[in-house]
């Protein structure tokens, strides 16, 4: 598997063990960069799921006390390749935040190989990413059923990777659930 995807866009490759280093490596990265600031970081979304397919894209999520510290990291994270993208949509529409976004890859290209979540300690946020990407490793039958519908998304919204992610939402949330 090729560690890179042009953003907005979607395409499914089989699992390599590949990722799974290159996320390893990663996330010593950021604790280097972050060091007490950070007080978890994990391997999550369908990479992190050696049974499906996923997205060529690591995503990361880091868990933190306050947002203000991870920033004045900022320039340590750029000279590793690790640039601030923006804080969450839907929160800056709530007017709150929940997690900051930070990527890897060509950004000239806009290439992304890297999705690094930034969020607060304990919350809910954090909670779902952790609750979502366990429960799916421990249980194979649905994350099958969740790969099939990564699937029948990506023959419809190979092109457009918002209406992809939307469309996968209900089952994301009935998994978050459970």
């Amino acid at each position: 598997m090729s560690l890179r995807l042009e953003r907005g866009t979607v395409q499914l490759e089989p699992h390599d063990k590949y990722l799974d280093k290159t996320a390893t490596q990663t996330i010593e990265t950021l604790k280097s960069i972050l060091g007490d600031d950070a007080i978890d970081i994990q391997h999550i979304g369908s990479t992190a799921i050696p049974a499906i397919k996923a997205k060529p894209i690591i995503d990361i999520v880091v868990e933190v006390t306050d947002f203000d510290r991870i920033m004045l990291h900022n320039e340590q994270l750029r000279r590793k390749g690790i640039f601030y993208q923006d804080s969450d949509v839907e929160c800056q529409l709530l007017d709150v935040e929940c997690q900051l976004l930070y990527v890897m890859g060509d950004m000239e290209a806009d290439i992304r190989t890297h999705h690094i979540h930034i969020v607060k300690w304990n919350g809910t946020e954090w909670k779902n990413y952790i609750h979502f990407i366990d429960y799916l490793k421990a249980n194979e039958n649905m994350a099958l059923q969740y790969e099939n519908l990564k699937e029948e998304m990506e023959g419809k919204y190979a092109d457009d990777r918002v209406a992809y992610t939307n469309n996968k939402q209900n089952m994301i949330n009935r998994i978050s659930d459970k």
